[in-house]
């Protein structure tokens, strides 16, 4: 029985539309973008970490959140969607979120409990990509649900940094901050919870193909 990824038939139900389809072009604009977001991660990490620079670690987490919107933007408005850009994207988000929970948590500006309900989902999610693979299935496509979540964390990491770094901006950018981080907290969790229903979707559907087969 031959079975495609789980990518490539939302590729098909998106058919006969507007969306742009992915391609394998490697050297695009939007890729680019976010190979230079991936080299920010360790940047950011040793100007929070060893130089204690936190004004610069503000200005990179910032810039990293914005263009994970930015490339994205191109890509559909440039027709550049590729392959590659469908992979590096939401891995340089986790990696931006994965390298500022370590840091912050290092550094006291966030609670352990709030990392370690970020770390359960990404290996409830891991679980879930580990099951799909098994039965032939590639990544589920990203779900609005989580780009959301994903906007919100980044757009939550720079302010509670601010909060941290400078006293007198504490209380209104720390109640932005959480507010931010605690819904993206929410939401991330939604979206795990439905990468979580469709994983097993598909693994029933592939089992009762083979019961009747």
């Amino acid at each position: 029985m031959s079975r495609r990824p789980a990518r490539s038939e939302h590729a098909e139900a998106r058919a006969g539309t507007s969306a742009p389809v992915a391609g394998d072009r490697v050297l695009t604009l939007p890729n680019l973008i976010s190979f230079v977001r991936l080299l920010g991660v360790p940047l950011f990490l040793y100007l929070l970490l060893v130089a204690r620079a936190d004004v610069a670690a503000i200005v990179v987490l910032a810039v990293g959140g914005t263009t994970d919107w930015v490339d994205g933007w191109i890509a559909r408005r440039m027709r550049q969607v590729s392959r590659l850009g469908e992979l590096l994207d939401p891995a340089a988000d986790r990696l931006y979120i994965l390298a500022t929970l370590v840091g912050f948590t290092a550094r006291g500006v966030v609670p352990w409990q709030f990392t370690a309900a970020l770390l359960a989902r990404e290996l409830l999610l891991l679980g879930s990509l580990a099951v799909l693979r098994r039965f032939g299935y590639g990544p589920p496509p990203v779900h609005y649900v989580g780009k959301t979540a994903t906007f919100l964390l980044l757009a939550a990491f720079p302010v509670l940094l601010l909060a941290a770094a400078v006293p007198g901006a504490a209380a209104v950018a720390g109640a932005i901050g959480w507010g931010l981080a605690w819904w993206g907290l929410v939401l991330y969790w939604v979206a795990g919870a439905m990468y979580v229903v469709q994983a097993s979707r598909l693994v029933r559907a592939v089992r009762a193909r083979g019961a009747s087969a």
